[in-house]
């Protein structure tokens, strides 16, 4: 029986009793030198649990979580499971008036949150929203000052301890289709919306998932740096959970940190995003350290070059996955397999997992044949509830028959891989030509003096738009936008060559590791606009 025929209906937490019950020593989470196993996990969210039960945290009730990568994350998950409690996981990067707006859109209740990382006094930050938000009634802070607190703040280590032995309802037998989170959309397009996802939406994909990269009982999990988005939330917790592994967390992006980790554990499974996988590659200390355990992992997030994906099998993951989802279709949608042929392992996103549907549409939403360019459309166990308050937001990105668009432009070959070629909304229209900013990109990547790289359109008089080649280049190389444009000639049709060529230290990003288009496309045209007479 495969993971997702075995976890299948089953909620959150529901799935963690079921490993419990079959070895509660079971090493679960490693952060440093802190080790958890899965009976400690559930002992701890048990108590809090019951913490959260005296302080009148309820069934449908919010908890926000503002942390890094850190253990207390994930008892928390538990916790909340465990009181049918619904967990809004939030980017501990976000500035004051964006977690406001999330705090207050979601009506939560409750925050757990770092006392103090990377230089940013949360708790400060939470005592002025208390007086703000008439939601938010308590903050629970984790970090190791001996501070004092008042009746609506509490330290996390006090609450595991006050909760312990303490008998709270219990919610067993959730149903799947109740909603256990909501999460916040990016933001690249528009105002962030808040995702709302049933048990059954992160623990249909979690499994399937876990079930097409084969995830095992001793498999050593790495590589999710953030719990706080649909990935690492579903396919990287609930996936570990769901296989009986153990994950290991980092809270930082430091890759020579990163590949000692990988050693030190013995990972064998190795997760990231395009970018985490390209400085793990250029890390100089990679030479020095036996990586030899990992066998497998899912390089997903972003688009990933061919050339990258050969890179990271030859030299890091030997059985590397790539993997196309959406917070709103599922952490995952579709993933190649070990049994794909080569040129699809490498030029695809794979095939639907299973039970999932996917469709290409026309403009008019009728389904186009394969071979054919349109918008994604997904229908599946992972497909959201809809968005958190939001019933006209909702009811625009669904077709009758229940497909969500995903406003990403893709093809389905005849052999049922599904290939990505951007979003819509950044399909650039040049003179009547559409260029699509992903195929431009995958050429780009093959220079060598190209570290990373995003086409956005500018307005344009004559042609409509333009296309804008932004370029991080390789650290010490010397290249001109001459030759970028003539590297693009020798592989794409006229009217797809940048029309500009800027290059950048960097790009504004998501939490979840996107390039922020609409604001690059801001910077640049506000440099053009400077530049004119």
């Amino acid at each position: 029986m495969g993971l997702r025929d075995r976890f299948r209906g089953l909620s959150v937490a529901d799935s963690l009793a079921v490993r419990v019950a079959e070895d509660p020593q079971r090493p679960f989470v490693a952060f440093g030198d802190r080790k958890l196993t899965y009976g400690q996990v559930d002992a701890q969210s048990s108590a809090l649990a019951a913490a959260f039960h005296e302080l009148g945290i309820e069934e449908g009730d919010r908890i926000a979580l503002t942390l890094p990568n850190w253990p207390e994350f994930v008892v928390t998950v538990f916790a909340a499971a465990k009181l049918g409690a619904v967990i809004v996981p939030l980017n501990p990067k976000y500035t004051t008036p964006e977690l406001q707006y999330m705090l207050r859109h979601s009506e939560t209740v409750a925050v757990v949150t770092a006392e103090n990382w990377e230089g940013i006094d949360y708790l400060a930050r939470y005592e002025g929203f208390l007086t703000s938000l008439p939601d938010l009634q308590y903050v629970v802070s984790v970090g190791v000052e001996d501070l004092w607190y008042d009746d609506r703040i509490y330290q996390f280590e006090d609450l595991l301890s006050s909760g312990e032995g303490r008998v709270f309802p219990h919610r067993s037998g959730i149903a799947a289709d109740e909603t256990f989170a909501i999460l916040y959309t990016s933001g690249t397009m528009g105002k962030p919306k808040g995702v709302a996802l049933s048990h059954e939406n992160l623990l249909g994909p979690a499994s399937s998932t876990a079930d097409v990269v084969g995830l095992v009982e001793g498999d050593v999990v790495f590589g999710i740096h953030t719990l706080f988005n649909a990935f690492g939330l579903g396919a990287g917790l609930l996936g570990t959970l769901v296989a009986g592994a153990s994950l290991v967390l980092q809270e930082d992006l430091d890759p020579a940190r990163a590949l000692e980790i990988v050693e030190r554990e013995g990972v064998t499974v190795l997760h990231g995003v395009p970018t985490s996988f390209v400085v793990a590659l250029r890390e100089p200390s990679r030479r020095e350290r036996r990586l030899g355990s990992v066998r497998t992992g899912i390089v997903a997030g972003a688009p990933v070059p061919e050339e990258l994906v050969g890179r990271i099998g030859r030299e890091l993951v030997p059985g590397i996955h790539i993997g196309y989802g959406l917070t709103e279709a599922g952490e995952v949608v579709a993933l190649t397999r070990d049994d794909d042929p080569p040129a699809k392992r490498t030029g695809t996103v794979g095939r639907p997992l299973p039970e999932v549907e996917v469709r290409v549409l026309d403009v008019d939403g009728s389904t186009l044949p394969v071979e054919s360019v349109g918008e994604v459309a997904v229908r599946g166990p992972g497909v959201m509830k809809g968005y958190y308050r939001q019933p006209g937001e909702t009811s625009q990105v669904f077709t009758e028959d229940g497909f969500f668009l995903t406003g990403d432009l893709g093809m389905m070959d005849e052999e049922g891989y599904l290939h990505i070629l951007g979003r819509r909304k950044e399909m650039i229209i040049r003179g009547g030509f559409n260029v699509y900013p992903r195929e431009v990109e995958d050429r780009l990547h093959a220079h060598p003096a190209v570290l990373d790289v995003a086409i956005v359109g500018l307005p344009d008089e004559i042609l409509g738009e333009v296309a804008c080649a932004c370029i991080v280049p390789v650290e010490g190389a010397i290249v001109t936008g001459s030759e970028i444009k003539d590297f693009c000639r020798e592989v794409l049709a006229e009217y797809k060559v940048p029309d500009l060529v800027r290059f950048l230290d960097g790009f504004p990003m998501t939490g979840s590791g996107k390039v922020r288009r609409v604001e690059l496309a801001r910077m640049i045209s506000a440099e053009e606009s400077s530049r004119r007479p």
